[in-house]
């Protein structure tokens, strides 16, 4: 799997999105806010992390707009 900064992931295990700050080997500092506002880092290894399919908001309009339908 190939991880840039900006991509977003999440734990294999589940849990909320994280965002990768920066990739250094097998090691990916990531980033998210907690349920109070407080923004965390922490240095995962790659193993653990999948990367989450980004979705289009134009395309989760239209997926929105059929089921409507």
């Amino acid at each position: 799997m190939e991880l840039k900064a900006g991509d977003i992931v999440m734990l294999k295990s589940g849990g909320q999105p994280l965002t990768v700050a920066e990739v250094k080997g097998d090691d990916v500092i990531c980033l998210w806010m907690g349920v109070e506002g407080d923004l965390f880092r922490e240095t995962l290894p790659l193993a653990v992390l999948e990367h989450l399919e980004e979705v289009d908001e134009d395309e989760e309009e239209d997926e929105d707009d059929e089921d409507e339908e």
